[in-house]
């Protein structure tokens, strides 16, 4: 009732401006997954100590419809739109890792006062979908500990500084083998500070799924 109450009032509007549905048919069609993946190597170089891997399903500067679909999702608090995006997610997460079944999804925490600004948080959005679609168990594995602000106009090492101490461990024992999941990784040192802790309280190998590599 609350949702078609929230239709009447505020139609949905794809991104081209149709009426009914946050995505078309030939949108999304377009927000075809061009999947990025950063190996430990990669990822040593950039700074970033404690991930194993990361996947992204495209590019932020490089795909525009995603990168419109995303903002819309995110800062227009369109939380519908986290439903199609999440979709995406389906057919990456085995270049992340095969054999999913030994994987649970671990959505990247927001501190609740950001949460109740947006209304949702949109890491946990895009592991409920892909958790009910791929079938991989979903587990809140971390509390985030303080609000840090807007972190898309800080540097990598203003972001690394800022998440010292960000997360604490909010389960044991800890399962072995998780995947992180956010929307868009920038610097990586949001997820590389929750694998830092994660691993710290027992995990072996932790990854990263993200919408958006930018």
């Amino acid at each position: 009732m609350l949702d078609l109450l929230l239709d009447l009032i505020f139609p949905r509007r794809s991104l081209a401006g149709q009426t009914g549905t946050y995505i078309t048919r030939e949108e999304f069609s377009k927000l075809t997954p061009f999947p990025l993946r950063l190996e430990s190597s990669v990822l040593r170089t950039m700074g970033l100590k404690h991930l194993d891997r990361i996947v992204a399903a495209g590019s932020y500067a490089g795909a525009p419809l995603l990168r419109r679909a995303i903002y819309t999702w995110k800062y227009g608090r369109v939380k519908g739109m986290g439903e199609e995006l999440g979709k995406l997610l389906i057919d990456v997460v085995p270049i992340l890792y095969a054999d999913t079944k030994k994987c649970v999804l671990c959505p990247v925490p927001l501190h609740w006062s950001r949460e109740f600004y947006r209304g949702f948080n949109q890491a946990e959005q895009l592991a409920t979908i892909l958790s009910d679609s791929a079938n991989i168990p979903m587990v809140r594995c971390l509390r985030r500990m303080r609000a840090t602000g807007f972190q898309a106009r800080r540097r990598g090492i203003e972001r690394r500084q800022s998440m010292s101490d960000m997360f604490r461990c909010a389960l044991n024992p800890m399962p072995s083998h998780i995947i992180l999941v956010d929307d868009i990784m920038t610097t990586g040192a949001t997820m590389d500070a929750c694998a830092k802790e994660l691993k710290a309280h027992g995990a072996k190998w932790v990854g990263g799924l993200v919408l958006a590599k930018g």
